[in-house]
């Protein structure tokens, strides 16, 4: 079958080929029908910016990878609003696992081990505790109890300027707390919280533990409107409780042997400063041991 025009068609090929070579703008036939246009030569005549739209344009969705920083501190002490409350706790709180008691954080939410230490400071252990932390260079959570902190201020200015973080264990560790009015718990709280920051001003105090474990929604709930997030635990070697006939050495066995079991990506370990020397004595052998299996971070 022959062609009827053999003249048309040699010009339009060789104007196809011309416009391939060129590798920009419009193959055009020979009359002026557009072909083909090179992708490039598409991008650069019309800019984006330019270009005109076709479909009504929407705002950006939210992020929802994590929480948003909380909002710039007000007047008063670093870190707090107007009303002397602290901001919301930050990102590693947001990601937390809670698991505990009236919603209370079981786990840190990532991979990290958080140390815990309740119910100090106590003038004779807990300056010996700080002492070994240093040593491995591992930073805790101190959860301090308040009375103890309106004695021993120099011990909560010490903590806090060590890098550790600081927790509200309420101001006489009454395990009957979360079961009184809600006025009554942020009375108690608040009252914690002004002997800390008296002790150690703008020392952020993102988080509350209840006496014994014991949340309760209202505690949970007055504790989040002061700012601080309800930490539980999920490694209790129960370093408090020395049954009778127990001697020194088995209850230091029982103690590291239940935290070396017990411990996992993400745990928070509750142990106790307070009147434990045997507590100490029991992290001299698990700092390394822990260091070397897991991240140890503060809260």
């Amino acid at each position: 079958m022959g062609f009827p025009n053999r003249r048309a068609f040699r010009t339009v090929a060789a104007t196809l080929v011309i416009a391939a070579f060129a590798g920009c703008g419009t193959a055009m036939a020979a009359d002026g029908t557009p072909l083909w246009t090179s992708p490039r030569a598409a991008q650069s005549e019309t800019p984006a910016s330019h270009a005109p739209s076709t479909v009504d344009s929407a705002p950006p969705a939210p992020a929802t990878h994590g929480p948003t920083r909380p909002p710039a501190p007000g007047p008063g002490l670093p870190g707090a609003d107007a009303s002397g409350r602290q901001p919301p706790p930050g990102p590693l709180t947001g990601k937390m696992r809670l698991g505990g008691p009236a919603g209370s954080a079981t786990s840190t939410g990532t991979a990290s081990v958080a140390l815990t230490f309740d119910d100090g400071p106590d003038p004779a252990q807990t300056p010996r505790l700080l002492d070994l932390l240093a040593k491995y260079d591992v930073k805790a959570t101190f959860c301090l109890v308040g009375k103890n902190v309106a004695a021993h201020p120099g011990l909560v200015r010490r903590i806090a300027a060590e890098g550790h973080t600081l927790c509200n264990h309420t101001w006489r560790h009454s395990f009957t707390l979360g079961k009184q009015s809600p006025a009554a718990i942020r009375a108690d709280l608040q009252r914690t919280n002004d002997a800390i920051r008296r002790a150690a001003p703008g020392a952020p105090i993102r988080f509350m533990r209840a006496p014994g474990g014991n949340f309760t929604p209202a505690f949970v709930s007055v504790a989040a409107e002061l700012g601080m997030a309800s930490i539980y635990w999920s490694a209790d070697p129960r370093d408090w409780d020395h049954p009778a006939g127990e001697s020194g050495a088995a209850h230091r066995a029982r103690v590291t042997r239940a935290v070396q079991r017990h411990t996992g990506r993400g745990a928070i370990v509750l142990s106790h400063d307070y009147a434990e020397p045997d507590t100490i004595a029991v992290y001299r052998t698990l700092l390394p041991w822990l260091k070397s299996r897991f991240h140890l971070a503060a809260l």
